[in-house]
């Protein structure tokens, strides 16, 4: 071994030991190594920052963004409420989410179908009371088994085809994955489904201190309009649209006549509905059911502009004493009261009736730029700035067109994936699904960073030869094994290197080493390919061998010693199962 060698494999080896040692977060591991690899040679100063222009990073950066603009819609809170509305347990949930996602995942890009399923699976950890961190890696692991089904599913089945047909002439057809490619994945997700205990649940990491405002019990008024989606139904199905976070505590007729909010009262068209619940579910309930909870109070700013904030009644503010009709809030400072929190009180006046008190928590809907300036005359202070879309227009379908269509022209191959995801993700922004504010910290920088700093890092084992040293080694060792041995290495050697490149640079480098060591042997080479591609499609071991595994750590809160826990049982199982279903279908 060369010095270079070994200062690579070094690097690399310090790198692992202190993400699975968990002290320092993610991208500052991944800096530090990079600066560590620059500092001993192994990585060249003009290679430094060829990470940040690598389409991986440009893949998952657009995809968070646009998972963002997928959930922001409510599309899919609809779509859970109109097709699984009675999955409760998080089991039933898990296996629905995964299931979907690796079906999903044959057919499109499976970092496609993860993105169109974590909102879901945020919905479902919502309704569970769970952490999403129970869904999130199971799903990506989904994924992952999900693409080895067809040749379109994954880039490295793709990569595999051309290598096969430059050897033998005849490159390997879309179904042909498909035998070994379906038992790994029933296999697989029966394994996920049964053992995903084996995760701790986690919390995001780096949250905001929005995340420790725990108010429960903000009271609004929503009116029933003929649009309403609930118009003319009981009660009791509007309940079910808040997943049991909200409840109506009265009924007021257009007449003036207030009745009781029975399960089976129907609502008519004029209703002002009281509703209590904590924002989530109220905004659930509200965007689901078309209510208006505005009035003809419409013009506190343009779309774009007018947000909903919360705030504290002070004690000098104007507001104590008053209620928002006598103040007339909205004539003198353009703003909405959309609702009212008042600690150990259950509220039943109405919103424009209500007297506000000292130490209230209010909702208000107002222009973004003006915020500044009415808190102060309002003598209210702000709470720590959290997302609440109580009020807010919701783009309907848009999101899941631009999804579509970005999918639809991945799959032709008119445009690389890369392209495709980051014209969704500039899409989303320009029809205003997510607002301008909120698109970086959609992007997960954090993610990003540790991305593009890996990838020099990862590439000095091919630049300093360490790969072609590891082939000879592979070679030597492969010679004196029977055939299934020889195949079950080929396959944990791909499974082994796929984390320090990507999944298709892991096949350009070990699909030819594989090819000629089973020639050496004797055996036909497709069995041996087809080895390559299931290793380098499934790494469950770490967060960065593939977008998809990057694609939750963010959202999940996962630490990176928490893919190995569930992901290296998952490994064995792909192994033992992998390597006589090949032998079996692809006789050497």
């Amino acid at each position: 071994m060369t010095i270079d060698q070994i200062l690579a494999l070094t690097v690399i080896a310090l790198m692992m030991a202190a993400f699975m040692w968990g002290r320092f977060r993610y991208d500052l591991v991944a800096a530090g190594s990079l600066l560590i690899a620059l500092a001993v040679g192994v990585v060249p100063y003009e290679k430094a920052f060829q990470g940040f222009s690598d389409d991986i990073v440009i893949i998952v950066g657009s995809a968070l963004l646009v998972s963002a603009g997928v959930a922001r819609s409510g599309v899919m809170e609809w779509a859970l409420q109109r097709y699984a509305p009675n999955v409760n347990s998080v089991r039933a949930q898990l296996a629905l989410l995964v299931i979907v996602v690796t079906i999903l995942s044959a057919f499109i890009k499976n970092i496609g179908a993860l993105a169109i399923m974590i909102p879901i699976a945020f919905q479902f950890a919502r309704r569970s009371g769970t952490s999403p961190s129970l869904f999130l890696m199971p799903m990506a692991f989904g994924s992952l088994l999900g693409g080895l089904m067809t040749q379109i599913g994954t880039s490295p089945n793709i990569v595999v085809s051309r290598i096969r047909e430059e050897i033998t002439g005849q490159a390997f057809t879309m179904f042909d994955y498909t035998p070994v490619g379906a038992a790994l994945a029933v296999v697989g997700v029966i394994f996920l489904v049964l053992f995903y205990r084996l995760l701790p649940e986690r919390a995001r990491e780096g949250g905001s201190i929005h995340e420790a405002i725990d108010i429960k019990n903000y009271m609004t008024e929503a009116e029933v309009t003929e649009s309403s989606a609930i118009l003319g139904k009981p009660v009791g199905e509007l309940l079910k649209l808040s997943q049991q976070g909200a409840m109506v505590t009265s009924i007021m007729r257009a007449d003036g006549v207030r009745i009781t909010p029975l399960p089976d009262a129907l609502l008519k068209a004029g209703d002002i509905l009281l509703i209590e619940g904590d924002p989530e579910a109220l905004d659930r309930m509200v965007a689901q059911a078309k209510l208006n909870v505005t009035g003809s109070r419409t013009s506190v700013g343009k779309e774009d502009e007018a947000e909903a904030f919360e705030a504290v009644i002070g004690e000098n503010s104007v507001l104590i004493g008053w209620s928002a009709e006598r103040l007339a809030l909205y004539d003198r400072f353009n703003v909405n009261l959309l609702a009212v929190s008042r600690k150990g009180e259950r509220l039943n006046e109405r919103l424009g009736t209500l007297t506000l008190r000292t130490g209230d928590v209010i909702v208000l809907q107002g222009n973004r730029q003006a915020l500044p300036q009415i808190l102060r005359e309002l003598g209210c202070l702000p709470l720590a700035e959290r997302p609440i879309l109580l009020g807010s227009a919701r783009k309907g379908l848009i999101p899941i067109l631009i999804l579509v269509a970005a999918m639809g022209i991945t799959a032709t191959g008119a445009v690389p994936i890369a392209i495709a995801f980051f014209s969704a993700a500039v899409m989303m922004v320009l029809f205003k699904v997510i607002p301008i504010r909120e698109v970086y910290s959609a992007m997960d920088g954090p993610i990003l960073v540790m991305l593009a700093a890996l990838i020099p890092v990862s590439d000095s084992l091919r630049g300093t030869g360490a790969t072609d040293l590891i082939a000879g080694w592979l070679a030597v060792t492969g010679a004196a094994l029977p055939s299934y041995g020889a195949l079950a290495l080929i396959l944990v050697v791909a499974m082994a290197v796929t984390p320090f490149l990507n999944n298709a640079a892991t096949v350009l480098v070990v699909a030819p080493i594989a090819a000629s060591f089973a020639a050496g042997l004797g055996y036909r080479p497709e069995a041996f390919l087809m080895a390559v591609a299931i290793g380098a499609g499934c790494d469950f071991l770490t967060p960065i061998g593939h977008q998809c595994n990057t694609l939750v750590m963010g959202p999940g809160g996962y630490r990176f010693s928490d893919y190995p826990r569930l992901g290296l049982p998952l490994s064995l199982i792909v192994i033992i199962v992998a390597v006589p279903a090949l032998l079996l279908v692809w006789p050497l």
